[in-house]
């Protein structure tokens, strides 16, 4: 799998341990890309720094039916762009974009990211910033610090999302070109037959889906990194977003919610029972309000569809429930859980059987 982090890398370690706890020291906006391997028991870490030759950009055409120019400048992260593309493509998959929260360390995120992709049909890409997993503070202090970084890590977190764009819109019309030329030479003296054929394609290619999980304090970054009017975040580039867990305040989050673009849906997932959202609101000042993940009250953005899972078989106080027991054994629950990954409408999924209580303005299991 593939990580872009603004953490500190640390070249002369090995495996997860080249991630520091820090930001860069170039600054929290520089942003790096890893890849990572396991190895038996552990992980083989290897930095994408290359710019890419003649020969590599023909692949990329090859691979995905493109016409870049092979005599410009590009770098190795187009061709990670495009081989997770061309993975997804090949395997019938979609991407997930994730975006941790607090106290995590490498391992951790390796691990959802991990279990992720073997409870969804998706190709997991990490963002990682540096929450110190505990580090060399704990409790409130770590969580202070872990927030303190997470507003530092947004504009790297928002030029993640510029990149994902900027590629992802790159290819679409690289290919669109090409599809439009096949049309033409195949009806030259019929433009609507052309515009047909040319619709035809472009449907038949657009199966992959790319969607966003923001977890617990990820949704803290995510609120900061909207803050700018030109924020990457602003702009339709995800086809689902997804907010769960979110260790932002409830009050006042339509103001930053309803900032948001997207092509199909932006869910909020919340549980009442939350244990960890339960611990952060009782840290000093803004922590102290309401979690959005943790309240039924106030639903009121006007773009969001709010998921209520609080009592919901094996969620109970849990505060990771899209992956490990809570969707091994509430298959309702996993159905939810795949159509917001995967870039459905799960309220117009009958086997999700979702619920809208219109008191809560939420949906439930």
């Amino acid at each position: 799998m593939y990580i872009v982090t603004n953490r500190q890398i640390d070249e002369s370690e090995r495996g997860l341990k080249i991630f520091g706890t820090v930001p860069s020291s170039k600054g929290p906006n520089e942003l790096r890309l890893v890849k990572v391997t396991r190895s038996g028991n552990s992980y083989r870490t290897e930095l994408i720094d290359d710019k890419l030759s003649e020969d590599d950009v023909k692949k990329i055409n090859s691979d995905l039916d493109l016409a870049l120019d092979p005599k410009q400048d590009w770098y190795a992260s187009l061709s990670v762009a495009a081989e997770t593309l061309s993975q997804a493509e090949r395997e019938k998959k979609h991407v997930l974009f994730y975006a941790h929260g607090y106290n995590n360390d490498l391992n951790d995120i390796v691990d959802t990211a991990q279990d992720l992709e073997q409870s969804y049909n998706v190709i997991v890409v990490v963002f990682s910033w540096p929450s110190n997993g505990g580090g060399a503070v704990s409790g409130t202090l770590s969580y202070l610090s872990d927030k303190a970084d997470a507003r530092a890590s947004a504009t790297a977190f928002s030029r993640f999302a510029d990149k994902v764009r900027g590629y992802h819109e790159l290819i679409s019309r690289s290919r669109e070109e090409l599809w439009f030329e096949k049309a033409k030479a195949k009806h030259p003296s019929n433009p609507q037959k052309a515009q047909e054929l040319f619709t035809e394609l472009a449907n038949k290619d657009c199966k992959v889906t790319l969607n966003l999980l923001c977890h617990s304090m990820g949704n803290y970054l995510l609120k900061h990194a909207l803050v700018p009017s030109s924020s990457a975040f602003r702009q339709m580039i995800f086809d689902n977003v997804c907010l769960v867990a979110a260790d932002a305040n409830n009050e006042n989050h339509a103001d930053w919610v309803d900032a948001m673009d997207f092509r199909t849906r932006l869910y909020i997932v919340i549980n009442e029972g939350d244990f960890a959202l339960a611990w952060s609101r009782r840290k000093p000042g803004e922590a102290q309000k309401v979690r959005l993940g943790h309240s039924l009250d106030v639903l009121n953005a006007r773009n969001a569809k709010y998921i209520n899972v609080t009592g919901a078989d094996w969620v109970e106080n849990k505060h990771t429930y899209f992956t490990g027991e809570a969707v091994q054994k509430n298959r309702q629950l996993h159905t939810v859980f795949t159509d917001l990954f995967e870039g459905n409408v799960a309220e117009n999924n009958p086997q999700a059987a979702l619920k809208y209580r219109v008191d809560l303005n939420a949906y439930e299991l």
